[in-house]
């Protein structure tokens, strides 16, 4: 059971560079009841990429979670609105 829900959706775009890219980090339970770390990226308006990982305790997702956040930070991704499902 997830105590809080987690989310971020960063963007990273240099004009110069024509570089507009997308990062998105969500923790949810599975069906099965597991504790689910899913990734999405990809360039901004494509459908992009995506990676799922499971884990039997949410401490575990939460620190993979702050991991993700603080290296795609520190490499220039901005936090934006969530887009739409």
């Amino acid at each position: 059971m997830i105590t809080q829900p987690y989310r971020l959706y960063v963007e990273r775009t240099d004009a110069t560079r024509n570089m507009a890219r997308f990062y998105s980090i969500e923790i949810d339970s599975n069906l099965f009841g597991e504790i689910c770390l899913t990734r999405r990226w990809g360039r901004i308006g494509a459908r992009g990429h995506s990676a799922a990982h499971q884990f039997s305790q949410e401490g575990d997702a939460i620190r993979l979670f702050l991991n993700l956040t603080r290296r795609k930070l520190r490499r220039g991704y901005r936090p934006r609105a969530c887009p739409p499902r």
